[in-house]
């Protein structure tokens, strides 16, 4: 017999346990109210022959208390009651104390692997860590509900974020609305900021701006770079003016000002990156952000934003120097590139741009890609027209949204509620096969997934303005009067709030027996598996006016975690529950066969099901020296999929130089191939992880997920 326990592990039945306990409460009573040795065997070949082959921890309990009962040792029974509720608290607080312990002594993996961006020997990071486990504590004793907390305990769900659940404040992800604040300015801690009118002082307010923002919240938050192009022609006038002044004649004044304009793009640009990477926010982090580059956003000033696009990548192109000077990539800002008709084809007007944006994706990693053409097909707003926008940090998307005042699209200052992913391969093997009790099972957690957003909407609901005035009264969200609720901003589709999914591939393969890739049985199945959860967030969103939306969620550690509840659950089944991690959202597994071309195309049909977001990779070896095959790839995203990277190697060894792929052996340890260093603090190494960079190293599931990656370019061409 199998004992579940309360965090939903599984152990061996030990009847010693049970002796112990009734001993123990045996002792807190008189001699005439204590139960002989022949009765707590009789309590004990009970519960054996029941023949369970599992049973949880808190049934044996209420068995042992009815018997209690029935043995007329009512005050025995109140002894072992009390035992039992004693012993309940001091669990939840020994979990806790456990914690802190380990955090602070650097002795917990899951803290020190959580987040592939933070340091967990930091005191930022720790500070952040120490609150989030206090915040974990009180989410879970006060805020939650047994069932969501149990199911997440249990890896049936993953309730995100319960690290900040605590403040009734704080949301996911967001597109700041920089236009705004830079035009009609801003307040940052209580200091009026006034329109600026150079570029490199609007560089150097939108960090300061994103700093504020993403300590506010706590996902990603991007930032479009057409909202910093105006300024661009502030600064070209104002050095203009200067010649004309001066007395110089007109060739000579517009040649002197356009090179004094480049030298100020170039250094705000640097002063962007600086400060962007130096600074830290609240979370214990730089601040997790991502820089839009569309050409589409702005006609007036498009010369303005491609000037700045080109320093960007150029800027990035050559790296950050890390502490012994060796530029090295860096995981901040995440760059994100639209695919469009100006500048896809070979005589499109700014193609030069997209061969530098090739460049830098093989060296650097970035940018991403997003494909005007698709994104107009999918994002169609109530007024019948396409939308083309950037994700929210990582991955996530908006919904499409007209702002009923001017009847036109709004995007930027908009947001995300929260997030609760499904274990879809959980799903799966609870209905042991059975389709009907597959959909079945379904109906049921996604019914739970639903309990808890509703717990996320309604913990935010209670904000006010005045928790993050940056957000709700000085232009990033909204510009809310003081004391006013932020409740309207979190209904009528102005924010989402996301049902996450995870595990689609090994769901599909357990069910049918077939990947999802095989474009037959497994492929319908996993379409019919993406349809229902879009049927559910409709079916909500219909109910309660807020923008349900599917999200292929970006599961860096909790893949590991879900893979140990898996085989805690169900033991460990061949294909399914045998690795240390589950795949991605709608992912072709990492360790399957294809090509780029093909895997792009047949996740693109996915990723159409995945409107509140999702990403797709390809991974390739080193192509510095085949720019074209990048290139090819590009192109292929623009015509098939909506938004797609290529995960390309970017490492360093600082005790002999390496400049390659730093290696993983069979232990799962990182190590230089030329001089054999595994001391991660001199081992600079860069992956995607789950659509961003990540540049501190990762848990075991993970990181066996990287090292078993296949690629999908062979590169023989380079």
């Amino acid at each position: 017999m199998k004992i579940i326990k309360r965090d939903g592990t599984i152990t061996d039945y030990n009847p010693e346990k049970i002796r112990i306990a009734i001993k123990k409460a045996n002792n807190e009573v008189s001699q005439k109210e204590r139960i002989s040795k022949e009765k707590i065997e009789e309590i004990i070949r009970y519960i054996e022959d029941l023949n369970k082959a599992r049973i949880l921890v808190e049934d044996i309990q209420d068995i042992i208390e009815q018997k209690l009962m029935e043995f007329d040792k009512y005050q025995l029974a109140k002894k072992y009651i009390t035992y039992r509720y004693t012993r309940e608290l001091v669990r939840k607080a020994n979990t806790t104390d456990q914690s802190i312990k380990e955090l602070i002594e650097g002795e917990n993996e899951y803290w020190n692997n959580e987040n592939s961006n933070k340091n967990a020997k930091v005191v930022t990071t720790q500070r952040d860590y120490l609150a989030g486990i206090t915040s974990t504590d009180i989410t879970r004793r006060f805020l939650l509900s047994k069932d969501i907390v149990d199911a997440h305990d249990s890896g049936i769900i993953h309730f995100h974020d319960a690290d900040y659940f605590a403040q009734n404040a704080l949301h996911n992800c967001e597109l700041i609305n920089l236009e705004d604040m830079l035009q009609n300015g801003t307040v940052i801690n209580g200091v009026m900021i006034e329109k600026p009118h150079k570029f490199i002082t609007a560089a150097t307010i939108a960090t300061q701006i994103i700093l504020a923002v993403t300590s506010s919240s706590y996902g990603g938050a991007t930032v479009t770079l057409s909202h910093l192009a105006p300024f661009v022609r502030d600064s070209y006038q104002k050095y203009y003016d200067k010649y004309k002044e001066r007395g110089l004649d007109e060739k000579k004044c517009v040649d002197f000002a356009k090179q004094d304009t480049k030298k100020e793009v170039s250094d705000g640009v640097q002063t962007f990156n600086y400060q962007v990477n130096s600074m830290t926010n609240t979370n214990g982090q730089a601040p997790f952000l991502s820089v839009c580059m569309y050409l589409g956003e702005t006609e007036e000033y498009k010369e303005e934003l491609a000037m700045i696009i080109e320093e960007f990548l150029n800027q990035r192109i050559f790296g950050f120097k890390n502490e012994k000077g060796v530029c090295i990539t860096p995981a901040f800002p995440k760059l994100l590139y639209v695919l469009e008709e100006d500048n896809i084809h070979e005589n499109s007007k700014y193609w030069y741009l997209t061969e530098l944006a090739a460049k830098c994706t093989a060296k650097r990693l970035v940018p991403d890609y997003i494909s005007e053409k698709k994104m107009l097909e999918y994002k169609i707003d109530k007024n019948g027209n396409g939308n083309c926008y950037p994700c929210m940090g990582c991955r996530s998307f908006l919904t499409p949204y007209v702002d009923p005042k001017t009847n036109k699209p709004k995007y930027y200052g908009r947001f995300n509620q929260g997030v609760v992913t499904i274990n879809l391969v959980d799903v799966a093997l609870s209905s042991g096969k059975d389709m009907e009790s597959f959909w079945d099972i379904f109906e049921k957690r996604l019914e739970l997934c639903h309990k808890a957003l509703q717990a996320r909407h309604e913990r935010l609901s209670k904000a006010v303005s005045d928790v993050a005035p940056i957000l709700w009264q000085y232009g990033a969200l909204a510009r809310l009067k003081k004391g006013e609720s932020i409740h309207e901003l979190l209904h009528n589709g102005y924010s989402t709030i996301s049902l996450g999914y995870a595990g689609l591939y090994e769901c599909v393969k357990y069910m049918t027996g077939h990947s999802h890739t095989d474009n037959g049985e497994g492929k319908e199945f996993g379409l019919k598996v993406m349809q229902k959860l879009n049927d559910k967030c409709k079916e909500w969103k219909e109910k309660e006016n807020m923008d349900y939306s599917v999200y292929g969620t970006p599961i860096e550690s909790t893949t590991y975690k879900f893979a140990k509840c898996l085989k805690e659950r169900f033991g460990v089944i061949e294909g399914i529950t045998d690795r240390d991690y589950i795949t991605n959202s709608y992912h072709v597994p990492v360790f399957e066969e294809i090509d780029a071309f093909s895997k792009l195309k047949l996740e693109s049909e996915f990723q159409k099901l995945s409107p509140g977001g999702a990403i797709s990779y390809v991974e390739t070896p080193n192509l510095q020296n085949n720019i074209d095959a990048v290139i090819e790839v590009i192109k292929f995203i623009y015509d098939n999929i909506m938004y797609a990277e290529l995960n390309t190697k970017s490492d360093y060894c600082q005790k002999c130089g390496y400049d390659g792929e730093i290696l993983i052996d069979d232990d799962l340890e990182w190590y230089c191939p030329n001089c054999g260093n595994r001391d991660h603090s001199t081992l600079n190494v860069a992956r995607r992880t789950c659509g961003y960079i990540g540049s501190n190293f990762w848990n075991k599931g993970r990181t066996q997920e990287i090292k078993e990656r296949v690629l999908h370019i062979d590169n023989k061409d380079a």
